[in-house]
């Protein structure tokens, strides 16, 4: 499979928050948040693999700013990682000044997504090859968070999480 560049699978989803998307203080309910970013992250999933993807985790969601009604929301979904079978896809979203048009990240995510096969079994994935320096970042901590996911699952002895220890040890 030939390596890909992670602006090969991105995804932009713009849309605004309706009257029926917010909760009793007037910004967009988190649950909806969660489902538009889950969309945009299994839409950057398959351009990258060119599979049918199912969402295996959501492992960091920060909801650092609230969204209020009548907001212009922007979600990009880029695949910041793959390893076999699972691709890790970083999260960003942003909301636009109604007047002066500047966006400002209110929240980010990762989302973990696995390609399958029409009978649901897990198949290979390109693997990404990160350009940019944010890019190159999110590879290298996408190592670490699988790890530390691993080890806390009880799926990998801490021992051998390399990415984990050297943070820690010099």
């Amino acid at each position: 499979m030939q390596p890909k560049h992670p602006s090969d699978s991105i995804c932009i989803m713009t849309d605004l928050v309706l009257p029926g998307e917010t909760n009793p203080l007037n910004n967009l309910f988190g649950g909806e948040l969660l489902a538009r970013m889950d969309r945009a992250a299994s839409i950057a999933a398959r351009r990258h693999s060119r599979r049918i993807v199912v969402t295996a985790s959501v492992n960091h969601v920060a909801f650092n700013r609230a969204i209020p009604l009548g907001s212009v929301v922007t979600i990009e979904a880029k695949i910041s990682r793959t390893f076999k079978t699972s691709m890790e896809v970083f999260i960003d979203v942003w909301i636009e000044d109604r007047e002066s048009g500047i966006r400002t990240k209110a929240n980010e995510a990762i989302y973990t997504f696995v390609a399958v096969d029409e009978t649901g079994r897990p198949v290979e994935v390109p693997v990404v090859e990160p350009e940019t320096e944010l890019e190159k970042q999110r590879f290298d901590a996408a190592l670490r968070r699988k790890q530390l996911s691993l080890v806390l699952a009880g799926k990998m002895n801490p021992h051998d999480a390399t990415e984990l220890k050297a943070l820690f040890i010099s």
